[in-house]
């Protein structure tokens, strides 16, 4: 029994078995002890991204910062891209799976939750999973909750108490119960911010070239 069995079980209309169950609940208590480890004592920046990695069972780039304490009750099913910044107190229910692009933000208490129930008496409250993928460059604002199945385009704004029940558009800007279009950033700003990112790593390579030649040289 693997983890990647574990997130398949997670899938509609998978059969049940008990093993795939009982290894579920053991990752459940490792996320539980990890999120412990994490939050009841201070850790540097570089101790948090190895604890992330641990988590996640993934490894955590350099340039993801995260400020404690964060909850999870699985783990397993978090992605995270490059210079990803997590405020503190956020809660990520991940069995559906949360996808988080390159420089995303996300503010204080945000809730992403993959999870939903059924609403029949007759399917006792089931568990349905469905996945959260946040594009890059989106800021979620504080005590936004993202709810399943939700995408979120590229550069992508979910204002402060928000709750988003539907995919938003790239460059959009949404806010309210639900949370509905408030604006759309015009596209010549993405496209200016796309040539300012692609000079800015032009001028880091060139600057991380010319240090290895000055060290090849000494």
């Amino acid at each position: 029994m693997t983890v990647q069995d574990v997130i398949e079980g997670f899938a509609e209309g998978v059969a049940e078995d008990g093993r795939r169950d009982t290894y579920a609940d053991v990752l459940f208590q490792e996320a539980v002890r990890i999120g412990m480890e994490l939050n009841c004592q201070y850790h540097t920046p570089e101790e948090i991204r190895e604890i992330m990695g641990r988590l996640t069972g993934k490894k955590i780039d350099d340039s993801f910062r995260l400020f404690p304490p964060f909850y999870t009750d699985f783990g397993k099913n978090i992605t995270i891209g490059k210079d990803v910044f997590i405020n503190s107190g956020c809660h990520f229910q991940d069995q559906g799976g949360i996808t988080l692009g390159d420089g995303v933000l996300i503010g204080h208490n945000v809730v992403l939750a993959t999870i939903n129930h059924g609403l029949a008496p007759s399917e006792n409250r089931k568990n349905h999973y469905a996945p959260i993928k946040i594009g890059s460059h989106v800021w979620i604002g504080s005590n936004a909750t993202v709810l399943p199945g939700v995408t979120v385009g590229d550069w992508a704004v979910i204002a402060a108490g928000a709750v988003v029940t539907k995919d938003v558009p790239a460059m959009a800007v949404v806010g309210g119960v639900p949370a509905k279009i408030l604006k759309v950033v015009p596209k010549k700003e993405l496209q200016e911010a796309s040539q300012k990112q692609a000079l800015m790593q032009e001028i880091s390579r060139h600057g991380r070239e010319m240090e290895a030649a000055y060290e090849a040289a000494m």
